[in-house]
């Protein structure tokens, strides 16, 4: 009897933890939904100026920052080397994206370095400060099952406007915060190039930017570990 009651009272808890989970996603989702597009319009705290030089106007943005006791440099280094393969909640939401949208898996070797890895697939540099800050873009169609990501010339990405693509720009910076310290930030921004596009990459955006965002906030804690071990062992 008692066993009977226990099972029953955990899956009271169950259905009404996966009930608040859907609620919190229908409200995330339709507040998506809504500010897509207006992102010009939010708070600019923290704003990489050197992403405007790209793409001064964009239809989301993704800012976020960390921490780390270790010097810029050395931050940025770690950041350009780190393998978020590793994590078994980054691969999860990788094989979760697959299931969804129907993905075939990559069966090419790929570098394991975050930076090696996207120009490998078809990202491009746009701006490189030394010991400070990199610049990625990119064009694709991020709905197809396997997108292709495409390199656009620093000098022409700012006006790609071809239709029938979104373009990126992602950016690995690190500030200095006093002796030994620094600030890891990335910032991800994105607009797509025509009308078409942009209702698909909206209800893309919509369905999946919690897996995304859940990445960069994995990649904060990858950069500020690896960074300080490798300070610490220097």
């Amino acid at each position: 009897m008692q066993t009977e009651q226990s099972s029953h009272s955990a899956m009271k808890w169950l259905g009404a933890a996966t009930g608040l989970t859907a609620a919190a996603y229908a409200t995330y989702a339709g507040v998506t939904w809504l500010c897509y597009g207006h992102a010009r319009f939010l708070s600019r705290k923290g704003t990489d100026r050197l992403l405007d030089v790209f793409m001064p106007n964009y239809d989301v943005v993704e800012r976020h920052s960390v921490a780390v006791e270790a010097p810029a440099e050395t931050t940025l280094q770690a950041a350009a080397e780190m393998d978020l393969g590793k994590s078994l909640p980054v691969r999860a939401i990788f094989k979760g994206r697959e299931l969804l949208l129907g993905s075939k898996p990559d069966s090419v070797v790929r570098p394991r370095g975050a930076l090696a890895l996207m120009k490998s697939i078809g990202w491009g540099v746009l701006a490189e400060l030394p010991g400070r800050e990199i610049v990625l873009g990119g064009v694709t169609k991020p709905w197809e099952p396997n997108p292709a990501f495409r390199a656009v010339p620093p000098d022409e990405f700012a006006k790609f406007n071809e239709p029938g693509y979104v373009k990126i720009v992602f950016t690995l910076r690190a500030d200095g915060a006093g002796e030994g310290h620094s600030i890891f930030r990335t910032e991800t921004r994105a607009i797509a190039t025509d009308p078409i596009s942009r209702n698909k990459f909206r209800r893309y955006w919509t369905l999946l930017s919690p897996g995304i965002i859940t990445i960069r906030r994995f990649m904060l804690s990858t950069v500020k570990r690896e960074a300080a071990r490798r300070f610490a062992a220097a």
